[in-house]
């Protein structure tokens, strides 16, 4: 995985979080991920094809979800429903679509977004591609971006 892709997936995040909800997500350090479970309620999730291969994932709590997409719908939102659902598919999709407009040098797809809901919930992703977390701090609560990408060998 290419350093530069982590500030990529970084900024973008950041510049989102911006746009949409017209706050700061602050990040953490970037590391490694060694366990294959989340500690979050429901994460989206968006899968990389093309010249290279991985996944972006967006992981939220439950209180911090809710109040994200209270403020996108612009109503209460008390539950984990599929309207939650949707909405972080979407933000996953929206991340996902601009990184990938900033990573130069090769051409990626993106899948339709994947949402799941439920602690403890296990993220799998191919194991031969390293998977980088960055933990980020907002007004409205902490998430996570767990993110993998590796270049095919073609020719």
């Amino acid at each position: 995985m290419e350093a530069l892709w982590i500030n990529t997936f970084c900024t973008t995040t950041i510049e989102v979080f911006r746009t949409m909800f017209s706050i700061e997500a602050i990040p953490g350090t970037p590391r490694l991920k060694g366990e294959p479970y989340s500690s979050a309620d429901i994460t989206g999730i968006i899968g990389f094809s093309g010249e290279a291969q991985g996944s972006i994932a967006l992981s939220f709590p439950s209180d911090t979800a809710l109040k994200m997409i209270s403020t996108l719908v612009g109503a209460p939102m008390n539950n984990l429903d599929m309207e939650v659902a949707d909405g972080i598919g979407e933000l996953a999709n929206i991340v996902a679509g601009n990184a990938k407009k900033e990573i130069q040098g090769i051409s990626l797809s993106i899948s339709l977004p994947q949402v799941v809901i439920g602690k403890n919930h296990v993220l799998s992703m191919q194991s031969a591609i390293p998977v980088i977390i960055i933990p980020f701090s907002t007004p409205m609560g902490n998430f996570v971006v767990e993110f993998s990408l590796k270049k095919n060998n073609c020719g």
